[in-house]
């Protein structure tokens, strides 16, 4: 037997909770909108704004990937007017910064899939993901395993980013 007939594992017991759990109906960000502010941790709201919100993705491409939805429910961003997408820009350059103060990515990938057919997970509630990049961040693991290693917890990273929204300065109205 050679060495890479030897299968290796990986341990992510924190994961077993998605493990075959049934969708949740509903549009994830009308639910999270909606819910008490209390749940904000459980739901990975590291921010509400004024028209907007900003959460972490539970299956982040990696560390401190957020999430920017409108509180409006709208599939497309041409169908939001003119104060509900400044709502969306102004949470998404506030979160820009308070990423790079926290995590200190060298870089970002910024963008919105708008229509399940362009990847979107959410294809009814546009909204716009934040990845933070760093020089070496892809490696074999993704290619050769389709494995991607995230390594802080969620929940230290929404301590850690809910704190730093909570010490920025506000969007204005």
């Amino acid at each position: 037997m050679l060495a890479s007939d030897v299968m290796r594992n990986l341990y992510a017991p924190w994961r077993m909770e998605y493990i075959g759990a049934p969708p949740e109906p509903g549009c994830l960000f009308c639910r999270v909108r909606e819910a008490p502010e209390a749940d904000d941790r459980a739901n990975l709201v590291v921010h509400r704004g004024l028209g907007a919100l900003v959460m972490m993705n539970k299956f982040p491409y990696n560390n401190g990937h957020l999430m920017v939805a409108p509180r409006a429910h709208e599939g497309t961003l041409a169908k939001l007017d003119d104060d509900q997408t400044l709502a969306v820009m102004r949470l998404v350059r506030r979160s820009l910064k308070v990423l790079e103060e926290v995590m200190h990515p060298e870089g970002f990938n910024v963008g919105a899939n708008i229509g399940r057919e362009a990847g979107a997970g959410v294809p009814d509630h546009v909204h716009i993901h934040i990845v933070p990049r760093w020089n070496g961040d892809t490696n074999f693991l993704p290619v050769l395993a389709e494995v991607k290693v995230i390594n802080e917890h969620l929940d230290s990273t929404w301590e850690k980013l809910s704190q730093a929204f909570a010490a920025s300065p506000a969007e204005r109205p």
